[in-house]
């Protein structure tokens, strides 16, 4: 097994475990379970290639390939975790619909869980935040869904982890509930 397959196999299940605690904390067992298990199919897994440890490979792979990665195609179109796979293009152009609150909450553990595999020691609490002030104007949102990102992140950045999971699993129970 070469040396890049190997690190890249070790960065994406140490960061599968991150958002696997970070979901269980939620109570989202099965999306903790089944987190990002499309980056160990070889649509994707052939991104190795371009790991370095610091950022995802995807990136080296869509500069190498004209911006374009299958590898990202693929994984976008089997994990609704992501932004992107809420995007549908019609006559108008392309439409952002609102993310339930399931996935927006893997998406949530997903950003923290990246933050911490790739910043380390560097990591805090408002990194995720950080990190989706940079970006959050790359990707077409739901305003809805675009608030309740910005909302949640800065909430994470003021009151620190443990609050912040205790409170995203009281409102998951609560709106629970609400629809039973």
């Amino acid at each position: 097994m070469t040396s890049t397959l190997w690190n890249h196999l070790k960065t994406i299940t140490h960061h599968r475990h991150l958002v696997m605690k970070n979901c269980f904390r939620c109570g989202l067992y099965k999306r903790g379970l089944l987190h990002d298990l499309s980056k160990y199919s070889p649509q994707e897994l052939y991104v190795h290639r371009y790991w370095t440890g610091t950022h995802s490979p995807i990136h080296q792979d869509k500069v190498e390939h004209g911006g374009c990665s299958k590898a990202w195609l693929h994984h976008k179109g089997h994990n609704a975790h992501h932004l992107e796979y809420w995007l549908d293009n019609s006559k108008e152009g392309t439409i952002a619909q609102p993310m339930t609150d399931e996935y927006l909450v893997e998406l949530l553990c997903d950003r923290i869980g990246a933050s911490k595999n790739y910043l380390k020691d560097k990591y805090t609490d408002a990194s995720p935040y950080e990190y989706n002030e940079k970006t959050k104007h790359t990707i077409l949102t739901h305003l809805k869904t675009a608030q309740q990102i910005h909302d949640a992140l800065y909430y994470l950045k003021e009151v620190g982890e443990d609050q912040f999971f205790k409170t995203v699993r009281e409102e998951l129970k609560r709106k629970k509930k609400i629809k039973k």
